[in-house]
């Protein structure tokens, strides 16, 4: 046997396929799902956090801070741990897919009222005084002209951002969270071939090209629009 054929049957056996895929297809669309609720609920409260902040409240202020803060430094997999191993022994008890959504959309939260209030601070005071003066009030200015230019500045980061966090969902692999890569590494276990690994590659391939190459383009459509 060749090299060639000895690779070809370690990574891409046809009889292992054949028998694996459905169980890869499924990992992926728990994936799928967990993703894209993590994006919907972790953007969602970012942008909220943030525009309670332009309120300048200052005990509002510290807490969203102090939140964005914490789960910026926290690692995904330790708040996923203390969740799904610790907090059963207070009595709470929750199911593997809501701690991997949860501790998701935390961080993504986070990192996203960054972004946001990024971009609110980069509106002129100017505009935000000229909105007011013309009879808008504040929380119109806000709605109406602030915060169009933030979701456009914030963009482009946010899909890098987003992009970055879903794949983590890789991370309900040590729970149990039947994902794609712990779908593929219990067929892998059966199998014993390399091959469920492959197919677990080509299936992120497949996911997250797609969200690279809008990222990409929305960086360069943002860099020419500045030019």
């Amino acid at each position: 046997m060749s090299g060639l054929d000895r690779f070809l049957q370690t990574f891409f056996n046809p009889a292992v396929i054949a028998t694996y895929w459905r169980d890869i297809l499924a990992g992926v669309g728990t994936t799928v799902a967990v993703g894209v609720a993590t994006i919907i609920a972790g953007i969602a409260l970012g942008l909220l956090l943030a525009s309670i902040r332009c309120y300048r409240f200052k005990p509002a202020n510290f807490v969203i801070i102090c939140f964005a803060d914490i789960f910026r430094a926290l690692p995904p997999l330790i708040l996923i741990l203390i969740l799904y191993f610790g907090l059963p022994s207070t009595g709470v008890m929750i199911p593997g897919p809501a701690v991997l959504f949860i501790s998701l959309s935390l961080t993504l939260a986070a990192f996203a009222e960054e972004i946001f209030w990024a971009g609110f601070a980069a509106v002129e005071a100017g505009q935000w005084e000229a909105g007011i003066a013309t009879g808008l009030g504040y929380n119109r200015t806000l709605v109406y002209i602030a915060l169009p230019q933030t979701v456009r500045l914030a963009t482009p980061p946010l899909v890098n951002r987003a992009l970055a966090i879903t794949k983590m969902t890789a991370l309900g692999s040590v729970i149990g969270v039947p994902e794609i890569l712990s779908a593929a590494t219990s067929a892998q276990s059966f199998s014993g071939s390399a091959t469920p690994l492959s197919l677990a590659a080509i299936a992120y391939l497949l996911l997250f090209l797609p969200l690279v190459f809008l990222a990409r383009y929305l960086e360069t459509h943002q860099r020419w629009n500045r030019s």
